[in-house]
């Protein structure tokens, strides 16, 4: 009932910046929690960055706190995560992903819907 678009993956240098969108069709998301996750070659998926609806819950993987942000523009079901200071250790496929329960959780199996992914490769 939801389907998850992402964009704005590529292939950076070590320091460089790129922001993903994840726009949502189907329904709103309204109420839902939005999250990106990452998967890098051989690794268990790993979260990223999650948002309740309201702002109120907003969560970060310990690595990216301060390089990372997340935002969501409800009205247009979009959710972002702007990247800045990229390192080798993001390259990953990113996947966004919406929890219907709208809480903030971390756990990829909370999630309901997923996208497809878009590759984000950094160089270094």
């Amino acid at each position: 009932q939801v389907q998850l678009e992402e964009s704005g993956g590529g292939l950076v240098q070590a320091g460089g910046s790129l922001r993903l969108s994840c726009v949502a069709s189907g329904r709103t998301f309204s109420g839902y929690t939005m999250g990106w996750f990452r998967q890098a070659p051989g690794k268990e998926r790993e979260f990223v960055a999650a948002k309740t609806w309201s702002g109120l819950s907003i969560m970060y993987l310990d690595s990216v706190k301060g390089r990372f942000t997340i935002s969501r523009d409800n009205a247009k079901n979009t959710v972002y995560l702007q990247m800045s200071n990229l390192k080798p250790e993001d390259t990953a496929v990113y996947y966004c992903a919406a929890d219907r329960t709208g809480q903030g959780r971390i756990r990829a199996e909370s999630y309901d819907y997923w996208g497809q992914g878009t590759q984000v490769t950094v160089s270094s």
